[in-house]
């Protein structure tokens, strides 16, 4: 079953523009699987398959970051931006703010 996930026509991308879709699209997959198992474990009451369900969502832990390593090391832009907000205590929005400003830098001030 396919699905639409260009915006341009799929021929004029080039292949890495192409790649860079589908680990976007392999992100947004992993964060939608990682919040149905948060629901599916809240509510669930048998403790062997709440136990399943957590190892379960651990590896989707570990494909949500590796995707988005993948997409970082491609975008020195969007990686000075979450260097400057990922791991860091104070307020996010302050952070948030500095990050963006690391991105312009990167960018060349665009």
């Amino acid at each position: 079953m396919g699905f639409d996930q260009y915006h341009e026509p799929a021929s004029e991308l080039s292949e890495e523009v192409r790649t860079f879709a589908r680990m976007i699209a392999s992100l947004t997959e992993e964060t939608e699987a990682i919040n149905w198992y948060e629901q599916r474990i809240s509510i669930e009451k048998d403790a062997g398959a709440r136990a399943i369900m957590q190892n379960s969502q651990e590896e989707e832990y570990k494909h949500f970051g590796m995707d988005l390593e993948f997409l970082l090391r491609r975008k020195p832009a969007w990686q000075a931006v979450l260097k400057r907000i990922l791991f860091k205590s104070g307020d996010i929005v302050s952070l948030g703010e500095q990050g963006e400003k690391a991105g312009e830098a990167e960018e060349g001030g665009s």
